[in-house]
């Protein structure tokens, strides 16, 4: 049995403190678009948002949880950080860092042809730009 697909992306869910400030770091600075709100019931509600073919899900509960272990690949097991792919990933760095966003790792070529930078969301789980040379 292999998995059979009906969508060619994943979607993700990010539970936020502050929906507001989510919403502004990924609708506003990094220009995802917006879908809708949907409320999930016990109070919690969820802003869809569309990351070419992902989507990405903002979810506000009712009551904050604990916070988890913050930090990127090296500080906990678990999902660290999400990849976009992205052909102005030093653009993209100082967009986020004008508007307030903490660089975790500045706009660095890994090996020849192969840019990164990862920054923080509002709730500081990291979001990394790569640029792949060869992929125009």
């Amino acid at each position: 049995m292999t998995l059979h697909l009906t969508k060619r992306a994943i979607d993700l869910g990010i539970v936020v403190t502050d929906v507001e400030r989510s919403l502004h770091f990924y609708r506003d600075v990094l220009g995802f678009d917006f879908v809708a709100e949907t409320p999930m019931g016990g109070g919690a509600t969820m802003q869809r948002l569309m990351c070419g073919d992902s989507m990405i899900k903002l979810v506000k509960l009712a009551t904050n949880p604990p916070d988890g272990v913050p930090g990127g690949y090296s500080q906990a097991t678990g999902l660290r950080y999400f990849t976009i792919n992205c052909a102005n990933v030093a653009e993209m760095a100082a967009v986020c860092e004008r508007a307030g966003a903490t660089i975790a790792v500045p706009p660095t070529e890994l090996r020849p042809g192969v840019t990164i930078c990862m920054v923080e969301d509002p709730d500081g789980n990291w979001v990394e730009f790569v640029h792949y040379a060869d992929a125009g």
